[in-house]
Order: structure tokens, then C-alpha cells, then sequence
């Protein structure tokens, strides 16, 4: 399974970013998708995910701020994120995991810096 992330940039704290996960690959064997962030000297979280069947799942620090979804004709996971704060500032990576085989499969990072 190869991960495309985009849509990370440099935004104003309480501006809005939408971060887009394009799997490609054996796909079909991916149960869960969800996007982690890794800020400097932090160690990497889960923000949030959303399995094959739909149930998502949310960090408490991004929850009623963030919504994570899939779009199945596009193999896409999206992250929109509104009301940003500088804490949120930090690479996000999209990650991919296959229960079935026990294997995480992760994508490049994409920097989202949020200025106060």
C-alpha cells in the first residue's frame, strides 16, 4: 500500500486546512485509516481515524474541530481541520493498517504550521 498525502501549508490560528491521503496499491486489505502528527520533541499521536466501516475516531485535543472521512471511488482519506491553534502545528502523516497481515503502512509527512 503506497500513501500520497498533501495539503499541509502555513495557516493563521482559527483559519481552516484540508488534508487529503490518496492510497494506492492492496488496498483492499486496509481496515483502518488515520492521520497521526508528530510535533518537535513530541512523540507521534493519533488525531484521528476512521476504519472500513466508517466509525471514526478523534484525539480529544481535535474533537468538534477536526472530521475525518473517505472517499471510496477516490481511495481518499480527507482531514479537514477548522479553528486552528499553534499547538496543532506539527507534521502530519497518514497511516494505513491492514489487520489481516498485521502491517502499518505510512506516508510522507506533510508540515502544517498554524501562526498565532
Amino acid at each position: 500500500v503506497q500513501l500520497q498525502a498533501s495539503g499541509g501549508g502555513l495557516v493563521q490560528a482559527g483559519g481552516s486546512l484540508r488534508l487529503s491521503c490518496e492510497a494506492s496499491g492492496n488496498i483492499f486489505s486496509v481496515n483502518f485509516m488515520g492521520w497521526y502528527r508528530q510535533a518537535p520533541g513530541k512523540q507521534r499521536e493519533l488525531v484521528a481515524g476512521i476504519t472500513s466501516g466508517g466509525y471514526t475516531s478523534y484525539a480529544d485535543s481535535v474533537k468538534g474541530r477536526c472530521t475525518i472521512s473517505r472517499d471510496n471511488a477516490k481511495n481518499t482519506v480527507y482531514l479537514q481541520m477548522n479553528n486552528l491553534k499553534s499547538d496543532d502545528t506539527a507534521v502530519y502523516y497518514c497511516n494505513a493498517y491492514s489487520d489481516n497481515i498485521s502491517t502499518s503502512y505510512w506516508g510522507r509527512g506533510t508540515q502544517v504550521t498554524v501562526s498565532s
